[in-house]
């Protein structure tokens, strides 16, 4: 999957734990994409089978979806506490664990994950 999709399929994700009522409005006011590149975003999204679209037009993850969308925020939170634990500021942190979570390794990505779970963080 390309880092768009992935970065839609996040944003659905964070959407739904808010409110179980995503549309394709919403994806585009927390992006700050045209309503026109979500809908092509989602239908893609839809095509691989990660979101399926109710009779009122709501996104819901299936749960394919919801596990790719969990595995994706996961990266990005650990990443961001990673690097705000070695003191990075939140805002670059975020911004900078939404750029790498798409192209860091499943194997370093666990070496991070198990680093942190055994030494912890400094918050």
């Amino acid at each position: 999957m390309l880092e768009s999709g992935e970065m839609y399929l996040e944003t659905i994700y964070i959407l739904s734990q808010k409110s179980s009522a995503v549309r394709g409005i919403d994806v585009s006011e927390y992006m700050g994409f045209s309503k026109p590149s979500v809908s092509r975003a989602i239908g893609l999204l839809k095509k691989e089978g990660l979101v399926i679209i109710d009779a009122q037009g709501f996104i819901k993850l299936t749960e394919a979806g919801e596990k790719k969308a969990g595995s994706i925020y996961e990266r990005h939170t650990v990443l961001t506490k990673l690097l705000t634990g070695i003191g990075v500021d939140e805002e670059t942190a975020a911004a900078d664990a939404c750029r790498i979570e798409h192209y860091i390794s499943e194997k370093t990505f666990d070496a991070i994950k198990a680093h942190m779970e055994k030494y912890g963080s400094r918050d």
